[in-house]
């Protein structure tokens, strides 16, 4: 792999990690992604100094998610 083809690799992942931060900056402020992370069965320990989370529910909700919009995109996609 010659340093052009590297370059212009690197520049791609550099592009869609930029449009996915803006994404996400842009949807944090949404009501319904808000509370995300927060949801029951979440997971939330807090002492003084120190915050751990564990958002098991949220995760599983998000790759359900995730899941269903790939699938249907794969379908779209192998259609004959």
């Amino acid at each position: 792999m010659d340093f052009q083809s590297l370059g212009r690799i690197l520049l791609i992942i550099g592009i869609v990690v930029a449009i996915f931060g803006g994404l996400l900056m842009l949807l944090g402020n949404t009501p319904i992604l808000k509370n995300f992370g927060s949801l029951p069965g979440d997971i939330r320990i807090e002492r003084p100094g120190f915050t751990c989370i564990f958002p098991i529910v949220s995760m599983i909700l998000l790759s359900i998610v995730l899941t269903v919009i790939l699938n249907v995109i794969i379908r779209l996609i192998n259609r004959p």
